[in-house]
């Protein structure tokens, strides 16, 4: 009995601390700094996470040997605009934390884009840490042994290459495959308003993309995950249970402006509008900011028309960018910080790049391109001169058909 009172003590206590999602004034190097409008704070501020409603999940984990997929966005947030962590907030609650599962740039959410991790032990909590980005990308059958549920909550951006869907889908299916239930704490996408670019042609299914979907598929994890099930996309049509904690007071047309940064190279509310346009540049050889502290919104190489581009940088070794493509050598560009894009991804900036490249077999790294792309067509596209326009009226017919499958699956209007 006085366990029960102490534990419900601490329920209570921590109820009391937990609000909606704010905007975090931390200068650490995990906060958004960003000068955002005032109706887009007031609107995060009314934004409640999954994470955050407590109330609805805590009782679906008492008694549970519990796993979670998580990285340094899987928060609950407090009145004063700071936050726990969900594992920190689990364990202080007596919930049987077992292990933690960490996706592409790890748990503490440094590891740079693409970087093999290891399994570790959290010096923290002293809880074994899954990768699920180096030997295994999914989970296995021993992995998961011995837990009774596992919890995935993880901030997407909602771009196709932004590889957490991926792990997202394996998850599932190796959860599917042994009878582990998964509970979603379902979070906003910041790029949830719209749906563009090209759909993934299935022969170029990589972990860059799993799923006929286009490069901005417009849902929250929780949707997209029941896309995943509804779709049947798991191994021989398998089917997860899940349950989702929706979030509330959010729809699609809700600005929100993400807290703390989704990964090492997404510092702040433009690069991450800018990403799903900037991010194809991952498959060419110019840099997309990496290796600054501009990321993702501006783009430059040694090779690029330095009489055409006026403004450059040069590439360092810093924050979740050991190996920067053109590390310390002077890049010429474009500088797109104060670029008002929204709504819309855009190939003017990599056209505009790949017209002012003299040696054109500079400029392609065709394999990557095309994982990024999900189709050989749009390299063809751009190397033939097509314009922007041109290419995007292409991609109609597959968006309308992504537009039909996709509401069948939304929560939020």
């Amino acid at each position: 009995m006085t366990f029960n009172v102490f534990k419900n003590t601490v329920l209570l206590f921590v109820l009391a601390m937990i609000s909606c999602g704010s905007t975090s004034s931390k200068k650490d190097g995990k906060s958004i700094e960003n000068n955002i409008p005032l109706q887009q704070v007031q609107e995060s501020k009314n934004i409640i996470v999954g994470a955050n409603q407590t109330e609805s999940y805590l009782t679906l984990l008492e008694g549970k040997r519990v796993g979670i997929v998580a990285n340094q966005t899987s928060v609950i947030f407090k009145t004063d605009s700071s936050y726990t962590h969900l594992v920190d907030s689990l364990l202080a609650l007596n919930i049987n934390v077992k292990k933690v599962f960490a996706p592409e740039h790890g748990f503490r959410g440094k590891a740079d884009a693409g970087e093999h991790i290891n399994d570790a032990i959290d010096t923290k909590t002293n809880l074994p840490l899954i990768s699920l980005h180096g030997k295994h990308r999914k989970p296995t059958p021993e992995q998961l042994k011995g837990l009774d549920i596992i919890v995935f909550d993880i901030q997407d951006v909602g771009v196709r290459f932004y590889t957490y869907i991926s792990t997202l889908h394996n998850v599932m299916e190796a959860c599917a495959e042994n009878n582990i239930p998964v509970l979603i704490l379902d979070r906003p996408n910041p790029n949830g308003h719209y749906i563009d670019g090209p759909v993934l042609e299935p022969k170029h299914k990589n972990f860059l993309g799993m799923h006929p979907v286009p490069l901005v598929h417009g849902m929250t994890i929780g949707e997209y995950a029941g896309m995943i099930n509804g779709e049947k996309w798991l191994t021989e049509g398998l089917k997860c249970s899940i349950k989702i904690i929706p979030v509330k007071n959010y729809t699609h047309n809700t600005s929100y402006s993400l807290p703390i940064r989704p990964s090492p190279n997404l510092p702040n509310d433009q690069s991450i509008k800018l990403y799903p346009s900037l991010g194809l540049f991952e498959g060419t050889n110019i840099n997309a900011g990496r290796g600054t502290e501009f990321q993702f919104q501006r783009y430059g190489a040694p090779f690029l028309n330095r009489s055409f581009f006026s403004f450059s940088y040069t590439p360092i070794e810093n924050f979740g960018a050991k190996h920067p493509k053109h590390k310390n050598t002077l890049c010429y560009g474009e500088d797109l910080q104060n670029e008002d894009l929204n709504g819309i991804m855009t190939l003017k900036w990599v056209i505009k790049a790949y017209r002012n490249t003299k040696d054109k077999s500079l400029f392609f790294n065709t394999n990557n391109f095309t994982k990024h792309a999900g189709t050989e067509t749009l390299q063809r596209q751009i190397e033939s001169g097509r314009s922007e326009t041109e290419i995007k009226a292409t991609w109609k017919k597959g968006l309308e058909t992504f537009k039909k499958t996709r509401a069948q699956y939304l929560i939020y209007p």
